[in-house]
């Protein structure tokens, strides 16, 4: 069918006005008879936070997301114009994206009451029906509500006159949905001008009332220790939000992994090939759900998923930039690469006061933690007894983060357990072969099986 170019074209296709929230709601009722996924590429809320949110949109509620950083916050709240009409008709040239035949503002109604049916529309598509904002002190009325413009005013309009208005993000956003990102940093004033346009509808710009019955879908961020009657919030404010939704990390290891794996920047790297095993995924994400219960780390400030991929991501260079100066083949991330966390982690995380105790230390033991809660979940004692005799009768074996996976494979070709060890990892290629080595290795190290001395800018492992 042809698009509608004018209010009576619109009139005569059928097409009905709904409220933003009645159009989620349907598109949402849509989706669930379907059985189409609500919120794509979110991992972790399935039980939790997601059926929240589809209780909320179904009750025309408000939202506020409750959560420390790096929990998705912002992500959800974008994936919401996914549950908006793909294309919405509006009165052409309307600053506020005026509904043809229910327009707010006065040029519209003024337009509407002199060609009627003759006025032309636009069709505004749904990614332009979001609004962002995210709050600090200095944010003014002006920015989110609207300003009188100086330049209308010196054409000869009276300052009472609505069309001296240059109206700011919220009414350019009617229709839509609108974001804001930390909302307790807003200054008081600003939460009571936000408070007006959840609730009463109008607005006061430089004393002159303007009832702007705007119509929004708000969502609000903030982190929990903020978010209190003690913190920098209003309470009337908190009470027009209908629903609080309390985000949280990643539960399940295997959730942290697929994050990391589905965020992590790729690149087209030609003549390698990028192999991580499995259990250096869970190496990577243990040290983050590490850092989320260490007592040296302000948990209040939290420790972002970003922390994970950005480390995932910096191991892997790691890796790769060996794999170039070696001139091999296959990159695959040793336990040797995760020194490179530390320039990914530290700007990441907030330590508490730890006297003589610095980030190194603390990142050094997560690191040695993570790998050796994997080990103890990979290995049982008794499947590495031979290895471990094998030490005893005299066996040493160096590493290092530039020796070749050439070398690992010929040591390791010596010692059948350490083989088969390997084996069980999976390892068929070189690299492979020189992970999982180390990974062994490094376990049993930590369980108190083998000595680990530094020689010669490489490590030793013996009995």
């Amino acid at each position: 069918m042809a698009k509608a170019h004018t209010v009576g074209d619109l009139r005569t296709s059928g097409w009905r006005s709904r409220s933003v929230k009645q159009e989620l709601r349907d598109n949402l009722v849509a989706r669930l008879r379907g059985g189409k996924p609500v919120f794509a590429g979110i991992i972790g809320y399935e039980d939790t936070v997601l059926p929240q949110i589809e209780n909320a949109i179904l009750s025309g509620h408000d939202v506020i997301f409750l959560g420390e950083r790096g929990q998705a916050k912002t992500r959800m709240a974008r994936l919401l114009i996914a549950l908006l009409d793909d294309e919405l008709p509006v009165v052409a040239g309307c600053e506020i994206n005026d509904d043809p035949f229910a327009p707010i503002c006065r040029a519209c109604r003024e337009a509407l009451a002199t060609k009627g049916d003759g006025v032309e529309i636009a069709w505004l598509p749904r990614d332009r029906r979001y609004g962002e904002k995210l709050a600090t002190p200095d944010i003014t009325i002006a920015d989110l509500i609207g300003e009188v413009d100086p330049i209308k005013v010196a054409e000869g309009r009276y300052l009472s006159d609505e069309l001296t208005i240059h109206y700011g993000l919220l009414p350019r956003t009617n229709r839509g949905v609108f974001t804001i990102n930390e909302l307790p940093d807003f200054a008081e004033r600003i939460q009571v001008g936000l408070l007006n346009i959840m609730e009463e509808r109008d607005v006061q710009i430089r004393g002159y009332k303007v009832r702007l019955p705007l119509d929004l879908y708000v969502v609000a961020s903030a982190n929990p220790e903020d978010y209190t009657n003690r913190g920098r919030i209003i309470t009337p404010l908190k009470d027009r939000f209908g629903s609080q939704i309390r985000t949280h990390y990643p539960r399940k290891l295997a959730d942290e992994i697929t994050i990391m794996d589905a965020e992590r920047n790729r690149f087209a790297d030609e003549g390698v090939e990028t192999v991580v095993p499995a259990y250096m995924k869970q190496v990577v994400a243990e040290m983050t759900h590490l850092a989320r219960k260490a007592t040296e780390i302000n948990q209040r400030s939290g420790v972002s998923v970003r922390v994970s991929i950005a480390n995932y991501e910096n191991v892997l260079s790691n890796a790769y930039k060996r794999a170039i100066r070696l001139g091999e083949r296959t990159v695959t991330p040793r336990v040797s690469d995760l020194v490179a966390v530390g320039a990914s982690t530290s700007g990441k995380i907030e330590l508490e006061t730890l006297g003589d105790t610095g980030e190194d230390k603390v990142l050094a033991k997560l690191a040695q933690k993570a790998v050796l809660n994997v080990f103890n979940r990979t290995f049982s004692a008794a499947e590495l007894e031979d290895v471990v005799k094998a030490f005893a009768a005299g066996l040493r074996m160096d590493v290092g983060d530039a020796m070749p996976a050439t070398e690992y494979v010929r040591q390791a070709g010596e010692v059948r357990p350490l083989h088969l060890a390997a084996k069980k990892l999976g390892a068929t290629e070189p690299a492979e072969v020189a992970a999982a080595v180390e990974f062994v290795l490094e376990g049993l190290h930590l369980t108190k099986k083998l000595n680990k001395d530094v020689v010669g800018g490489q490590l030793r492992y013996r009995s």
